[in-house]
């Protein structure tokens, strides 16, 4: 998809502040000093501004400009800023976090799938896994699909409030997935058993199992994500 300029200054903006560039508290450059250096108009600025600030890395103080947001105030399930923040490979407390978040709601949804899925629901699941498992070569691919399983075993939980998270627990998961990603034969087998242990659990029903699956996914995720950051 091609980023329009706009897109293309977000992003620049969003990395510059999430690197340290400008730290937390500091005041960005002006509106004036902004179009400038990327050449364009105090419109755009603005909606970079816009959208920067939706994203809570950026606060507006009337009449003083715009300064970095403090961390903790980061919207860490903004599916860039955790891309931008995973990029920088220094900050385990982040990893730690999107760990004990998993661990909280992944078991959770699995074990509620054994109970409620229909056939449709697991004739969803099994297509993105046969996807997995035919593309598990090309990672942006693989990557759409095991996004797609996900998904799929959420929606079969039928929680319409629960559903809700989807949209920040798939920016949850997208982030890490692209960033652990391994097609070598030592873990791409492994990932593939582990969806589809998850898969056959929901499909016999079995709670128990469904849950270990979701912990047994996650711990792999895990210490993927520790080794190469």
């Amino acid at each position: 998809m091609t980023m329009t300029k706009t897109d293309r200054i977000i992003e620049a903006l969003g990395r510059q502040i999430v690197s340290g560039k400008y730290v937390p508290g500091a005041a960005l450059p002006s509106e004036a000093e902004l179009c400038e250096e990327f050449e364009t108009s105090r419109n755009i600025i603005r909606e970079v501004f816009r959208s920067l600030t939706a994203k809570r890395l950026v606060d507006i103080k009337r009449y003083r400009g715009a300064f970095v947001a403090p961390r903790n105030y980061w919207n860490y399930l903004d599916t860039e800023v955790l891309q931008w923040v995973l990029e920088q490979d220094y900050d385990p407390r982040l990893i730690r976090a999107m760990s004990e978040v998993r661990h909280l709601v992944e078991p959770a949804i699995a074990r509620w799938a054994a109970e409620r899925a229909t056939s449709s629901d697991l004739a969803r699941i099994e297509a993105a896994l046969n996807d997995m498992v035919a593309n598990n070569q090309e990672r942006d691919a693989f990557n759409e699909a095991d996004i797609r399983y996900h998904e799929a075993v959420l929606e079969s939980v039928h929680n319409p409030v629960l559903q809700q998270l989807s949209v920040a627990i798939s920016s949850l998961q997208r982030a890490v997935f692209d960033r652990t990603w391994m097609g070598d034969e030592d873990n791409m087998p492994k990932t593939l058993q582990e969806h589809k242990a998850l898969f056959d659990a929901i499909r016999h029903q079995d709670v128990d199992a469904a849950e270990q699956a979701a912990l047994s996914m996650i711990a792999s995720s895990t210490k993927r994500l520790k080794e190469i950051t």
